[in-house]
Parts: C-alpha cells; structure tokens; sequence
C-alpha cells in the first residue's frame, strides 16, 4: 500500500464570498488561475490532476475566511463565551484565563475554536457554522467540475488531554468515512476484537498537516491511495465529524479537575439537605 500526500500551492489569501470549492479545483487544473506563478505555479498543481477517490483535506481557515467569520478583536472572550456551550476546565495563568470548553459544534477545544492567527489586525476568526455542509459544497464543486467522487475532511488545530503539542483533527467531514470500526471482526490470531475503531478521518486531518504547515499558505492538501474509504454511492445518512465525538455519557474526563470536585461537593451537600 502506498499513501500520497500533496499540498498544493498558489491558493493564496481567500476573502469572504469566494468559492473555495471553485479555487481548489482551479488550483489542480490552472496553477496560475489560482495565483501562483513561475516556480511555485510548475509545482501547484497535482501530478495527473485531481482524481477518482483523492481526499482533500482544507484547513477550517480559509473556510471561515470564505464565510466571512470575522468578528473584531475586541469583542473575543465574548466571541469564546457566545460559541460556548459548556465549560470543560478553567485556569488562571499570568496572561489571563485559560477556558477549554465544549463549543457548539460539539468540539473541546482551548477558547472554543477562536483564532486569532493569520487574520487581519484587530479581527480573530470563529469555526465555521457548519463544517459538514462547507465539505459538501467542495465534494459537489468538484464533482460538477470534474465529474469524480472526492472525500473532503476540514481541518483544525487541538490540543491533547494528556499529550504535549497540537495536531490537526477533522471538524467536518462529507463524501467519505468517518472511522473505520473493527468491533466484531478477528485479529491474525483468531481473537475478537471488541473496541478497536479507528479515526480515519482524524488521521488523514494529522497526517496532512504534515505537509500543509502551520504559516506556510498551503491550506490543502490531497491524499492519494485511499480510495476505499471514499463514498462510491450517496449515503442514506450524511457524513459527519460528529460521529467522531466522545457521547457525554461515556466520557469519563468530562470536566476538569476544578469543576469535578465544585460539582461533587454540591451533590455532597445536597445528600445532606443543604443546597449549594
């Protein structure tokens, strides 16, 4: 088995309206339609162009660019506490709270997604509304363009529970799996395995990252060699990153340890009639 990863130059700085759907494949078709020029336009495009069962994986950036996600700079805890759904942990530190919190995409993240990175001066950059739908709209730009069947997975930086660093994990997803589930199925030596799925898509959202970069304009790349993950045929139910998300009621780290022992304490003192 071998597996291509290509990040493609010349996307340039996206603006809100564009039709990133539209950019990326003239990115694979015309290097130079999408901005890039001399050396850097003879190595945009992907060898052979873009093809049946390719993934492409897009940074959330330059989706929440298109979508015009842009709030001003001043208003950014309150941006952190608008897409805030829950607070997961909190800490003091020398420059300001830290608040990880389930934002309402589902995703527990630090400052609930809000960048400000890579932005114009005096705005930072929310996730985008919906990044399940933004990754249809470019599988169907590029099968009216094209006429072939892609996967899509958008993009983002997390950080670890109990791992340094951040990497790239899949916010949204369309035209492929999500995961791979093994459950039920036998290892090379006859044993059941019971709890091994494997995120696919987080994976390939890791792995593109690799070539991608954190500054270096190239916000998409295209992986080669996984066409059987790609949907052939549409599914009966649409593809979403959700489905990569740890339900509440199995997730034994739900809260940090602050708001873990606040939230015992008040039921300690409610089994004895008292309310917190």
């Amino acid at each position: 088995m071998t597996l291509q990863i290509t990040a493609l130059e010349g996307i340039g700085e996206i603006q809100p309206g564009d039709d990133l759907g539209a950019i990326i494949v003239d990115a694979m078709e015309d290097p130079a339609a999408a901005g890039a020029s001399g050396e850097a336009a003879e190595c945009a495009g992907l060898p052979g162009g873009l093809q049946d069962g390719d993934i492409l994986a897009v940074t959330s950036k330059i989706v929440s660019k298109a979508e015009d996600r842009f709030v001003s700079a001043d208003d950014r805890e309150q941006a952190i506490t608008d897409e805030t759904v829950r607070v997961v942990a909190s800490r003091e530190t020398p420059g300001g709270t830290v608040r990880i919190v389930e934002n309402r995409l589902g995703i527990i993240a630090a400052a609930a997604g809000v960048d400000n990175s890579s932005v114009p001066v005096g705005t930072v950059l929310l996730l985008p509304v919906d990044p399940d739908a933004s990754a249809r709209r470019i599988v169907d730009a590029v099968r009216q363009r094209l006429g072939i069947r892609v996967g899509v997975v958008v993009t983002d930086t997390l950080g670890r529970p109990w791992r340094v660093g951040q990497t790239d994990a899949a916010i949204g997803i369309a035209g492929m799996q999500e995961v791979l589930d093994f459950r039920g199925t036998v290892d090379e030596f006859g044993q059941e395995m019971n709890v091994t799925v494997t995120a696919v898509a987080d994976a390939i959202a890791a792995a593109t990252d690799l070539v991608k970069g954190k500054a270096a304009g190239r916000p998409v790349a295209v992986v080669r060699g996984l066409a059987e993950l790609v949907d052939r045929e549409e599914s009966s139910t649409p593809r979403s990153a959700r489905a990569l998300l740890r339900a509440r009621d199995e997730d034994m780290f739900h809260t940090g340890a602050a708001e873990s022992w606040a939230a015992g304490y008040a039921a300690a003192l409610r089994e004895h009639g008292i309310e917190p």
